[in-house]
């Protein structure tokens, strides 16, 4: 009876080891001394994540890791794009421990199990959605609807980003606003940060008397930061474009191009600030400016949806006569992002 015992009491040890084993956790120790358990989630952009029972999720700068154990195999993507697979993520003083491979500091980790687009293979899909809508009924019947799309493909050597937006809204069975725009452009990437592109856009504004805004030319940019907490890029160019008007004349002319986009995430929450700035500057005629300006700000409400509360201004000094040159338009929409 006593073997009998002795050994189910062995039998439970022994199946009880691989549950063990699998619930172990993985460790980072910070260069001040602290010790983080939990599960090391990945790393990208010099930022290491990692998901604890007491605190939630944390990311954690990797130049502030001091060592880091794991308890399963990874794949690394390095800064100099060479791929470590099937590997244990182990840091000692701030160095990988990687047999067989060169050494390579934390700092040199570029992304813990990289996607396929980001080995090369295919093309990264996001995307936005959004739309407001505001129906009032009484003294004054009001329908205004605003709507954005914004969808990027992106992959290692190119990306191609489609954007259209636009306004229409009603007062007592009157339009009062009726505009859109889509535009469409190809970006190349040459030595990082740089990168070369080809767009066209698409514009009306019927209450600007504007029937059909045609632009097309290429520009260079330049990603100048990408860290989350601040994101800004620009670009510079030469386009081709075409107005026609329902009253006043036609016209065509050659054109100055710039773009300015800036993101950051200071905040916190998952919450995002943006800028977007467009120009277009006529080498026909240097009176005739033209300036988009966005300032937004967006935050998650479940899932992926979230919602954004943006001001537009519009400088345009070629505008008609009868006509302001700045427009001011204030937006609030709800959508969802993938």
């Amino acid at each position: 009876m006593k073997n009998l015992l002795t050994r189910l009491l062995l039998a439970l040890a022994l199946s009880a080891c691989p549950a063990l084993a699998q619930t172990a956790l993985d460790e980072v120790t910070l260069i001040n001394g602290s010790r983080i358990l939990g599960t090391v989630m990945g790393a990208r952009d010099g930022v290491l994540t990692v998901a604890t029972d007491f605190a939630g999720t944390l990311s954690i700068a990797a130049d502030q890791v001091a060592s880091v154990t794991t308890n399963t195999a990874v794949s690394l993507l390095m800064a100099d794009n060479a791929v470590i697979e099937n590997v244990p993520l182990t840091v000692r003083e701030g160095q990988l421990l990687v047999a067989s491979e060169p050494r390579y500091a934390l700092t040199d980790l570029k992304v813990v199990n990289p996607a396929p687009w980001e080995l090369g293979e295919g093309y990264n899909w996001t995307g936005i959605a959004e739309a407001g809508w505001v129906m009032q009924r009484g003294n004054t019947d009001t329908d205004e609807l605003n709507y954005k799309l914004e969808s990027t493909w992106l992959s290692t050597r190119d990306r191609y980003t489609l954007k259209w937006y636009g306004e229409n809204d009603e007062v007592n069975g009157q339009k009062s606003a009726d505009n859109w725009q889509l535009t469409g452009k190809y970006d190349y990437f040459l030595d990082d940060p740089n990168y070369w592109g080809m767009q066209v856009a698409l514009e009306e504004d019927k209450f600007a008397d504007l029937e059909l805004r045609t632009l097309i030319g290429p520009y260079i940019g330049r990603q100048f930061f990408a860290a989350p907490v601040f994101t800004f890029s620009g670009e510079v160019g030469l386009s081709y474009v075409e107005e026609d008007f329902f009253e006043a004349d036609d016209q065509e002319y050659a054109a100055a191009t710039w773009a300015l986009k800036a993101t950051s995430d200071v905040l916190g929450g998952d919450s995002r600030l943006y800028f977007d700035q467009t120009g277009i500057w006529s080498l026909d005629d240097t009176s005739d400016l033209i300036v988009k300006s966005i300032f937004g700000l967006g935050f998650p409400l479940m899932w992926n949806f979230e919602a954004a509360a943006e001001v537009q201004l519009e400088y345009d000094s070629g505008i008609v006569r009868e006509k302001e040159e700045l427009d001011q338009t204030y937006r609030f929409r709800v959508g969802y992002s993938w």
